[in-house]
């Protein structure tokens, strides 16, 4: 089996290609999330690619800032819920690879359809929750953007969580500072982020590098090590925007534009090939 870092290039790789096949989509927070979804679904999630959407022998991940959905394509056809060759049907009429992740297409790998901000977490918490009552072992995982905790619909949610005990669930916020109308100080500031989650009740850890795939690992496994001790569990990931192509890198310019033909050359030739190929 590959590297994880080399499926992680091959991920980047993919998702500068889906976006700018159909010139539209999300590549800088897909770029800067690649370390975690590389970490958790070849290394972490106990998942089935025999998708079954009840997930009742399974972990379950809950992808809420859908929006980050060709990272989430590509990992799932790279780990095996279907074919690599799909990928090149993102963002098409009448195909399953929306801009937004859905269910009605009945993609496998995908349970809720996300893109409307702030729900995610609620929709993790349900499921965490439908485990503990049917005194299931297995995890819920979720993904939620730094500019998405703008929303009140998670922090109620958040107190939900922490009064239920619901430590099967270990939520991933990814904490790269920008959002579409640029860096999250200036557009609403999140304040102490750690300190605010413990306040909620919440165990909660810090991912210095979330692009460092060791320390991603790390983070993760840490984490579970705090399972069914009475409290939610949260990381604060720290990550780049569109890590790996340095003129998309740092900036929320790139949180929702597709690269010309010459900056995509210029992106691939950045990122290097890899044994898995392009789709």
């Amino acid at each position: 089996m590959p590297q994880l870092q080399e499926i992680a290039t091959q991920i980047r790789r993919d998702i500068v290609r889906m976006v700018h096949g159909c010139q539209s989509g999300h590549p800088g927070g897909s770029l800067g999330c690649t370390e975690y979804f590389t970490a958790l679904y070849f290394k972490v999630l106990k998942h089935n690619t025999q998708f079954d959407m009840d997930a009742k022998n399974e972990d379950v991940f809950v992808l809420s800032n859908g929006h980050i959905s060709p990272v989430y394509y590509s990992t799932l056809a790279r780990s095996g819920y279907f074919a690599v060759d799909e990928l090149k049907t993102f963002r098409r009429l009448n195909t399953r690879l929306q801009g937004h992740p859905t269910t009605h297409e009945h993609l496998p790998g995908v349970r809720i359809a996300s893109g409307s901000l702030g729900q995610g977490m609620s929709v993790a918490i349900g499921a965490a929750y439908t485990k503990k009552l049917n005194k299931e072992p297995h995890l819920v995982y979720s993904l939620h953007g730094d500019g998405e905790l703008q929303e009140g619909q998670i922090w109620e949610a958040m107190m939900f969580a922490a009064h239920h005990q619901l430590d099967n669930l270990i939520a991933t916020v990814d904490w790269n500072g920008q959002q579409i109308d640029g860096p999250t100080k200036k557009v609403m500031n999140l304040g102490d982020l750690k300190a605010k989650f413990e306040a909620f009740g919440w165990e909660t850890f810090v991912i210095e590098d979330g692009n460092d795939m060791d320390q991603m690992i790390a983070g993760l496994e840490l984490a579970k090590t705090f399972v069914g001790k009475g409290k939610p569990i949260v990381n604060l990931m720290k990550t780049q925007m569109g890590k790996g192509v340095d003129f998309m890198e740092g900036s929320h310019e790139w949180h929702g534009i597709a690269p010309n033909d010459e900056q995509l050359a210029k992106a691939l030739a950045q990122l290097g090939e890899t044994s898995l190929g392009d789709y």
